[in-house]
């Protein structure tokens, strides 16, 4: 809980289980989290995305990735300590925020995602438009090719 995944954590999943990414896939990080959906702290308990690992991501060609999780960042608590610590502009939300320099899709709160396979299947995400709004629901599914 509270673990801030880097490129080299990426680099080191996809390595073991024998993947290179190619431009346009997308990339499912899958920590669990949907698991304790119920659980009292539930937005507290989630791994999450450095900005570094985003910009990594959108940088070897990946513009939609999702996670589990509650959010794509590491939880609140663990940002807020962080930017008390150092009160640096970007510390909030950094992996967020990349996507005002660059363009990318994150999906948040998915689920059953230790129900796919490693790789070999493809997603279809659904958006829900919101006029004026920054983000929004989705209906992702995966298209399993068995």
């Amino acid at each position: 809980d509270g673990y801030m995944f880097e490129p080299e954590d990426l680099i080191e999943k996809l390595a073991a289980i024998n993947y290179t990414l190619k431009p346009f896939d997308i990339v499912l990080i899958r920590c669990d989290a949907d698991k304790r959906l119920h659980h009292p702290d539930f937005v507290k308990i989630h791994v999450g995305a450095s900005a570094k690992a985003t910009h990594w991501l959108i940088d070897q060609g990946i513009k939609v990735m999702g996670t589990d999780a509650w959010g794509w960042d590491i939880p609140m608590k663990y940002q807020l300590a962080a930017f008390k610590a150092n009160p640096e502009k970007n510390t909030l939300f950094a992996a967020h925020m990349v996507g005002k320099q660059k363009e990318y899709c994150q999906i948040e709160k998915m689920a059953c995602l230790d129900q796919l396979p490693p790789f070999g299947f493809k997603v279809s995400c659904f958006p829900a438009k919101i006029k004026g709004g920054s983000g929004g629901w989705t209906r992702a599914v995966a298209i399993l090719n068995d």
